[in-house]
């Protein structure tokens, strides 16, 4: 019953190292530009609309739905709304 006990514990552990492994960003996505990753993302399942398309207010808004639907990161989010704004390349 210890034994079990102990490869339990083993096994919890080994599952939060790997998930948390995973919620870190990796570092190509910390070095794309919002331009990147607006081209890579955002095209993935449809056109991606031009940066003139919706006004800053409302690119906020489709960032967060997207955010969602593309399951982004808020840094993917934060470059690719700040790009599409004109705040970054």
């Amino acid at each position: 019953m210890k034994k079990l006990k102990i490869l339990y514990g083993i096994f919890i552990g080994l599952l939060i190292i790997a998930f948390a492994d995973q919620c870190a960003p990796s570092k190509n996505i910390l070095e794309e530009s919002g331009a990147q990753l607006w081209g890579e993302n955002c095209n993935r399942c449809h056109n991606a609309p031009p940066k003139d398309h919706y006004n800053k207010d409302q690119w906020e808004v489709v960032g967060l739905h997207m955010q969602v639907r593309a399951n982004l990161t808020n840094q993917e989010v934060d470059k690719i709304i700040g790009f599409l704004k004109g705040e970054s390349l």
